[in-house]
């Protein structure tokens, strides 16, 4: 009895394992990683204001940024993440929520030391100081309520021009050629006409004297044909909210 168990639960190895393994390679199929940054070192990086806890690294010329335990970047229309600054990319398939409050203009505003016409005394966070304080500094709000994130004499935007803002910005990155493009490629196929639409179609038809042609020929067709390039498959992976990421 104890063999045919061990037996069973051998068999059942061998066969899920394959499965996973095949299951990991089907999700990452037509995503490419990001080319690798080359650090000398680990990178140190500033807070942005205006923001909640989102750092970036000043000295690359990609968008590299840190936010709530993860590095994020931002490549060719993709999102990625990572627990580390220059390995370990894996696709993210939505916009990083903290993205839409990062200043567009603020390499500009980093090389003038200038917030929006308030002197901007940032600190440069070593690495390791960040590994280290991140959590603490997110609890209790250290860089918006006690420093104001550097800036002299800044008071935060009120929750209202916060939200104005923000969706200012994400039309902005909606008309980015390279989302455009990564948007055009996930985009469904073209969908049946509904049931309900195609009587009216054919109740006008009929009232005017006329046949409705293109609609006679799709319902003469098989089930089977109707389904053939009018459906596709959804895009596999979610947001962290969702619970799945490709990698």
């Amino acid at each position: 009895m104890n063999r045919l168990v061990l037996r069973t639960i051998l068999l059942a190895i061998a066969v899920l394992v394959p499965l996973s393994a095949m299951a990991q390679i089907s999700v990452s199929v037509g995503i490419p990683l990001p080319p690798p940054i080359v650090f000398q070192a680990p990178p140190p990086v500033i807070v942005l204001p205006d923001t909640f806890d989102v750092y970036a690294v000043p000295g690359v010329s990609v968008d590299l940024y840190f936010h709530n335990g993860w590095w994020w970047r931002f490549w060719d229309g993709y999102w990625y993440r990572s627990h580390y600054y220059d390995r370990g990319w894996a696709y993210f398939n939505h916009v990083p929520g903290f993205y839409f409050d990062v200043d567009p203009g603020w390499r500009g505003y980093y090389t003038n030391h200038d917030w929006h016409g308030h002197p901007w005394h940032y600190d440069s966070i070593p690495y390791g100081q960040l590994q280290q304080n991140w959590k603490g500094w997110h609890d209790n709000g250290y860089w918006q309520k006690q420093r104001t994130w550097g800036v002299q004499g800044y008071q935060p935007r009120p929750q209202r021009e916060q939200q104005a803002v923000r969706l200012q910005r994400q039309q902005q990155y909606q008309q980015r050629p390279e989302v455009q493009r990564h948007q055009q490629a996930q985009a469904p196929g073209p969908q049946r006409q509904q049931p309900q639409q195609q009587r009216q179609i054919d109740r006008q038809g009929q009232q005017h004297g006329q046949r409705q042609p293109q609609v006679e020929q799709q319902r003469g067709q098989p089930r089977g044909e109707q389904r053939q390039g009018g459906e596709r498959e959804r895009p596999e992976g979610r947001s962290e909210r969702g619970g799945e990421e490709r990698k």
